[in-house]
Formats: structure tokens, C-alpha cells, sequence
């Protein structure tokens, strides 16, 4: 029994122009809703973790809050209030996860930037969990290295005061919604260069 709203196949190279174009409209249904996957996705965070003084929602917030506060764009912005959001599903690659996530829809800057801040956080407290401080320094030279470096020394590593006024959730969701909205892979957006 098929329904009007399901592929007739079993098998992917069973399907007909027809099932594909189906699926291709569902998925594109479904890729508009991703700006509120990502918004819940953070509210999750506020029930994670346990042990700092700020849940992990607060300190998205309070990093997001940081970067807008230090003039930085709307892509930044959105990769500070995202950072961390891998925290629940990838506790030991949170930041690929992040990368991931914004990569097709922001410039390869910031996918780095999100890519890599997990390496460079270690200089904070690598020494006191037996990681290498000093990790960070095989990327020195890189492009967006010094980037990278301001994003964890100006807005991760120092949002986790309970004492921050952070701007609220619903102050970033329209950008969010901006940033995950734009035609993946734009190439007019990545601005791809290495």
C-alpha cells in the first residue's frame, strides 16, 4: 500500500523521477524548519553538563553576547551563540560537530574558527586535565589563526560568570534564522580561500 506522500521503492535504485521528486519536496520542507531545530537544539543545552556555575545555554549566550558586544558580524555572532552545541550528541568532537552544522551556510573563516576552537580552549586549562596547552601552536601561521585565538580568549573561555547580563535567546533567533536560511553552499557565501 503506497501513499501520495511516500516513495513506491524499497531499494534506492528501485525509485522512479517521480519518488525523488517527492522526497526532494519533503526534504526542502523540512531544511526550512532548520532554523527552529537549531534554536531547540540550544535550549537543550540549558539542561546539560553540570558542574560549571552558568548552564551551557547561558554560556552560549553569554559568548554570542561578547562577540555582538566586540563589533562582530552576523556570522560570528551566530558560530559564538553555536559553539558548543555538539556538547549533547559529540561531547569529544563538539567543535566538528558545530563546524558542520554551520559550515554550508557561512564563510570558511568561521567554519575553521568553530572547527578548531576545542584545540585552542586547551591553552585555558589543558594543563590542569593533562592535555597540551600548547596544542594550538602546530596551527600558528594558519590564516585564521589569530581569529580563532580572539574568539576563545574574548568570548568562550570567559562566559561562564553568573554575574553577565547576556542578551536573551529570542534577541538571536532572527539571527539565526538569517544564517540558516541562506542557500547552502553559496559561493558567493564560503568565499572558499585557502
Amino acid at each position: 500500500m503506497n501513499s501520495k506522500n511516500q516513495v513506491s521503492f524499497n531499494r534506492m535504485d528501485e525509485g522512479s523521477v517521480e519518488d525523488y521528486a517527492l522526497l526532494h519536496s519533503l526534504e526542502t520542507d523540512y531544511v526550512r524548519g532548520l532554523p527552529y531545530r537549531i534554536i531547540n537544539a540550544l535550549l537543550r543545552l540549558d539542561d546539560t553538563l553540570g558542574g560549571y556555575k552558568v548552564t551551557r545555554l547561558q554560556h552560549s549566550l553569554q559568548s554570542a553576547t561578547r562577540a555582538e558586544a566586540d563589533g562582530a558580524d552576523i556570522e560570528l555572532i551566530v558560530a559564538a551563540l553555536i559553539h558548543d552545541i555538539g556538547d549533547e550528541l559529540a561531547p569529544e568532537n563538539h567543535s566538528q560537530m558545530a563546524a558542520s552544522i554551520i559550515r554550508p551556510y557561512v564563510r570558511a573563516e568561521v567554519t575553521w574558527i568553530l572547527e578548531m576552537h576545542g584545540v585552542l580552549q586547551y591553552k585555558y586549562y589543558g594543563d590542569k586535565v593533562g592535555l597540551n596547552p600548547d596544542e594550538r601552536e602546530r596551527w600558528r601561521g594558519h590564516q585564521w589563526f589569530d581569529r580563532c585565538e580572539q574568539f576563545c580568549r574574548d568570548w568562550d573561555q570567559l562566559s561562564f560568570d553568573p554575574e553577565y547580563e547576556s542578551k536573551s535567546l529570542a534577541h538571536f533567533t532572527p539571527m539565526v534564522t538569517k544564517i540558516f536560511t541562506r542557500p547552502a553552499f553559496d559561493p558567493a557565501i564560503l568565499k572558499e580561500t585557502f
